[in-house]
């Protein structure tokens, strides 16, 4: 695994326009090839923090760098050309449902083709062979022609990671990627960003909820609390007494098998 570092988050704070504040002076560097996963209670300011790192939203304050590269105040075509390298995977898949699993695939190739070309949906032979590698890599390679909607949860959330392989991207963003899954079909998908991530070498930072999750396939995690950064470090070490200051007192680890 390469040790360079990917991305420097420096006093980091989001304020929405409502007064909310997401996130508090966070600081903390992720390493190129690491499998990051980012816990915390719901509105902690996990998908913020998510999306403050693809520039889905400017922070308020702080400093963001990707690749050296000062990107917290981009604007405009600078943060389209940002979002290219970096490919996002939601809790809902956002699937064209009428569309087959090829032509859904394809769509994250729209990203990288001209004006003229993603108007007419004109995709090359490569861009078809690329796009049956990746439904091959993530076991769908007999749907390719069935439609999006004749598919399970978790088959769709594998189409949604194979879309965003054809970005070719060099972090794979994954918000809450396993939390309308059950437990069986979570690890399935589990195993395909691990993959994904040990074989292509692609950063992985990642949303989840279950700790049991975490512990498998994050190679570090940080942990939210109140925007502010309550855990960075191994996984295993989240004891009992360290899951009551990341989730509050009387919380207790609910397993996911």
């Amino acid at each position: 695994m390469s040790t360079s570092v990917l991305f420097e988050i420096k006093k980091l704070s989001k304020i929405y326009p409502q007064g909310v504040s997401a996130l508090r002076n966070v600081s903390f560097e992720i390493q190129a090839g690491e499998f990051l996963v980012i816990i915390g209670l719901s509105g902690s300011g996990k998908s913020t923090l998510l999306r403050c790192l693809n520039r889905m939203h400017a922070p308020t304050q702080g400093e963001i760098f990707f690749q050296d590269q000062e990107i917290s105040q981009l604007k405009g075509e600078q943060v389209r050309g940002l979002q290219k390298k970096m490919a996002v995977i939601f809790q809902h898949f956002n699937l064209i449902p009428r569309h087959s699993v090829l032509s859904n695939v394809l769509m994250g190739k729209l990203g990288r083709m001209g004006t003229l070309q993603s108007l007419f949906g004109l995709f090359s032979d490569e861009d078809r062979r690329q796009a049956l590698e990746h439904l091959k890599l993530v076991g769908l390679s007999e749907k390719a022609n069935v439609r999006a909607d004749q598919l399970s949860g978790g088959q769709q959330q594998r189409v949604a990671i194979a879309r965003a392989l054809m970005q070719k991207p060099e972090v794979l963003l994954a918000d809450e990627p396993v939390a309308s899954l059950d437990p069986a079909t979570s690890y399935r998908v589990m195993e395909y960003l691990k993959r994904i991530n040990q074989e292509m070498g692609i950063t992985v930072v990642a949303n989840l909820h279950f700790l049991s999750l975490v512990r498998e396939y994050a190679t570090r995690v940080i942990a939210l609390r109140d925007g502010e950064i309550a855990f960075n470090g191994n996984p295993q070490e989240i004891d009992a007494e360290m899951f009551e200051k990341i989730y509050g007192e009387g919380a207790r680890e609910v397993q996911i098998r």
